[in-house]
């Protein structure tokens, strides 16, 4: 080999080590331990805490109105006034709709013509029935006459009543030409319009009314689970929360109030309903809601972060932090609610468990609290 070469050789070693030693960031060439290694593997943790953990069941469940009316008219007429406004909250007795009065007061005006008429006559009938009974207590009547007065008395009694029956029922049809809502609730969209005539068979009615306070939600759970239902409602009634569609947030809380009398044999559940006063309006008919239902309290449970949890390969893990280390350990879970999940075995109070940055661990792995 030459002397060229030779020099040629070393420049390129000594360009290949200066390129190794800035890789790992040593200058001069000196090897040093990553900050991962000094400081540790930044995560979050959390302790786990020892309290009254609620059991709960749930079910995706909707929510139904507490009445629903469909008001009709009870008389034929033409509508002269709306006066309901689309979606806007009524209450009972608060004038909905007007139908034109005209053909009812006229009605009702003949009826007390009627019984004045009759009335009229039934005095006159009294008068003569006053005199032939004078006259036949003297001798100087005929027992006929008389009996046959008497009877006239009595017809005439009898349509004057049947007079006051007509004026009653004319005055109901004068007051159902006024239609008033029978419930407190809220209106829904309008279904007629002033000047159409309306009948009290048909169908779509005038507006469909539904009251939502309170307002009901129904769901189904599992046949097992009926025993338990069963067993707390003789002691108490059960409590009922309701929740977003994806159990994000809490919207009202409720009593169960109805635990249906048979079992769907299709799916094996038994139909519940919970009563919510839902003075806020968070709950609306037709609503997909989750209906949690409490069954009981597992007394002096550890709780832990459900993002402790994580899914290892004989069962669940959570890393325990202690002195700067995290070790892995696994544990037993029950219940998961509000973020926070029972441990049933392998973690105690007090103790820190990772909840953020799991993925870089590993066991024995040095770690850095943030």
């Amino acid at each position: 080999m030459t002397k060229r070469m030779r020099v040629a050789g070393l420049a390129v070693a000594a360009l290949a080590a200066a390129a190794i030693a800035w890789h790992w960031g040593v200058p001069g060439g000196q090897a040093t331990v990553t900050p991962f290694a000094q400081e540790g593997v930044p995560v979050k943790v959390a302790q786990a805490k020892v309290r009254d953990a609620p059991t709960y069941v749930s079910s995706i469940g909707t929510v139904q109105a507490f009445n629903t009316v469909t008001v009709r008219a009870r008389v034929d007429g033409e509508i002269s006034r709306v006066v309901y406004r689309e979606g806007a909250k009524v209450k009972r007795g608060d004038v909905l709709v007007e139908l034109d009065r005209r053909p009812f007061e006229a009605q009702l005006r003949s009826s007390t013509a009627q019984k004045d008429k009759d009335q009229a006559l039934l005095e006159n009938a009294k008068v003569d029935l006053s005199r032939y009974e004078f006259l036949f207590n003297t001798d100087s009547g005929s027992k006929q006459i008389l009996d046959t007065t008497r009877s006239l008395v009595h017809q005439l009694e009898a349509a004057v009543k049947a007079d006051e029956a007509q004026i009653d029922a004319s005055r109901l049809q004068v007051e159902f030409a006024t239609i008033r809502s029978p419930i407190d609730g809220r209106a829904g969209a309008r279904l007629v319009d002033v000047g159409n005539l309306v009948h009290p068979g048909d169908a779509s009615g005038l507006v469909v009314l539904t009251q939502i306070h309170p307002v009901v939600v129904s769901f189904a759970l599992p046949q097992a689970i009926l025993p338990v239902l069963r067993a707390q409602q003789t002691r108490a009634a059960l409590r009922v929360v309701a929740l977003t569609q994806d159990a994000s947030s809490a919207l009202d809380e409720g009593e169960l109030t109805l635990i249906d009398n048979q079992i769907d044999t299709t799916t094996g559940t038994i139909r519940c309903k919970a009563t919510f006063a839902n003075a806020k309006e968070a709950l609306w008919p037709g609503q997909f809601v989750t209906a949690r239902a409490l069954l009981g309290t597992i007394p002096n449970a550890v709780v832990a972060p459900a993002a402790a949890v994580q899914a290892g390969a004989n069962g669940p893990i959570v890393y325990v932090v202690s002195g700067g280390v995290a070790r892995v350990r696994r544990v037993g879970t029950g219940q998961e609610t509000d973020g926070e999940v029972v441990v049933t075995s392998g973690l105690s109070e007090g103790e820190s468990v990772v909840v953020e940055g799991q993925f870089q661990l590993e066991d024995g792995a040095r770690v850095s609290v943030k």
